[in-house]
């Protein structure tokens, strides 16, 4: 088992960004659909929404777009704002495990690892 550090960005009561919602948008930016998206993640249209609901309402203009089923379906989008987001996103967390890479070395020497038994 390797340790690792999982950046989020907390905005209030709220987490605007972490991994999973990072996943979510790339699944949606993949499938083109909200549905499609969390069943690849395997979780319910339900908790994939929630997930796109909470994003959209922490930042300035929606990730996400959605329009509504009809004869051909519904559908989800990025916003252009969404694809910055990812980028960034993902530059941060390159720079944050860059720069604790000799700390969490250090750390995980202190860890019990998944052989260890009590």
């Amino acid at each position: 088992m390797t340790p690792r550090l999982s950046f989020r960005l907390i905005l209030g009561d709220d987490i605007a960004l972490g991994p999973g919602k990072v996943q979510l948008l790339e699944a949606i930016h993949d499938t083109g659909s909200i549905a499609a998206a969390g069943r690849s993640m395997g979780m319910s249209y339900k908790r994939a929404w929630h997930l796109v609901d909470t994003m959209n309402r922490c930042f300035k203009s929606p990730l996400v777009e959605a329009s509504k089923g009809g004869a051909h379906g519904g559908g989800a989008a990025l916003s252009p704002l969404a694809l910055e987001v990812i980028a960034l996103y993902h530059r941060l967390e390159a720079r944050a495990h860059k720069a604790t890479d000799a700390e969490m070395a250090q750390l995980s020497r202190h860890l019990a690892t998944h052989t260890d038994s009590s």
